[in-house]
């Protein structure tokens, strides 16, 4: 068997089945992910629409709105459309260029989501824990900022995932089990050494996650130490409620995501359609769900 390296400006390219065994049931599978997806884009678009127009809503706590619709829709348009393609019109072939960029995109606007979740969690401490200052603290400029070093690290965390499968050599198999680019399940097509990609998609994840997890757990454990001081039964509900839009939020992404990533790694009882299926649903869920959630 011949084994080759596959250019990223070459014209090879990769098959994505969609999900293996249900391909009869694929129209069916496409109505709600369709559906989802819409909304999502309908409700986020509508979001940065009102934020962008609205003078009075230029502020700290709707920039940070508008960047987590954005990562929303980053998320859901980097997976969607191509999966309804294969849905609707079996169109499954990808190019090796544009399966790298899909993967490229995906996890860096996962990560980028991750750490605007970071950046509301500071915002509702600052808020809570030092009200008289939060004008002075959080501005504008400082949410911009926070974006900013977030963007530059998920660029700078995914952008070695891509350049990692750039290097393998891929042999007769281009078929990836999947609806989407995922760097490990195109890495496990691979017929070379793929020990340093899962070594290195694994730490990633669970420091990604585990890092951003752990910031978010310490705002809320300093959030509740405060708000226990405060002796008003009413203002604990209110300083409580500030953070409900904000704790839903993270419920309907982290759970899914480290779900997904455990399952691919350790699951290898649950069915493939399964967690085909869960990873597909977490960039529709999430981006669909949460503009309701925070302008709840």
């Amino acid at each position: 068997m011949a084994t080759f390296n596959v250019p990223l400006s070459g014209t090879s390219t990769f098959i994505l089945l969609g999900i293996p065994g249900l391909e009869a049931d694929h129209i069916w599978i496409s109505i709600p992910f369709f559906i989802f997806y819409i909304i999502s884009l309908l409700g986020n678009v509508t979001v940065l629409f009102v934020v962008g127009k609205e003078q009075t809503l230029h502020k700290p706590m709707y920039l940070l709105l508008c960047m987590l619709a954005l990562t929303d829709i980053g998320m859901s348009t980097s997976v969607m459309p191509k999966a309804l393609c294969i849905f609707w019109f079996n169109l499954k072939r990808i190019t090796v260029r544009g399966c790298l960029t899909q993967m490229f995109f995906l996890h860096a606007a996962s990560a980028m989501h991750s750490a605007v979740l970071v950046t509301m969690a500071f915002d509702r401490y600052v808020a809570i824990c030092n009200p008289l200052r939060y004008a002075n603290i959080v501005t504008n400029a400082q949410i911009a900022k926070l974006g900013l070093v977030g963007l530059i690290r998920a660029v700078l965390f995914i952008l070695p995932l891509a350049l990692l499968l750039s290097r393998l050599p891929f042999c007769a198999n281009h078929i990836i089990s999947h609806t989407y680019c995922k760097h490990i399940a195109v890495a496990n097509i691979s017929c070379g050494d793929i020990a340093v990609n899962r070594m290195y998609g694994l730490i990633i994840g669970f420091v990604v996650i585990g890092l951003d997890l752990t910031l978010i757990a310490l705002s809320y454990c300093l959030i509740i130490r405060a708000v226990l001081r405060i002796s008003s039964k009413k203002a604990h509900q209110k300083a409580l409620n500030s953070c409900t839009a904000h704790i839903c939020v993270m419920l309907t992404s982290y759970p899914p995501s480290l779900f997904s990533i455990l399952t691919h790694w350790f699951g290898q009882g649950i069915a493939p359609q399964v967690h085909i299926i869960l990873a597909n649903l977490y960039f529709v869920i999430p981006p669909h769900a949460q503009p309701y959630h925070l302008w709840s």
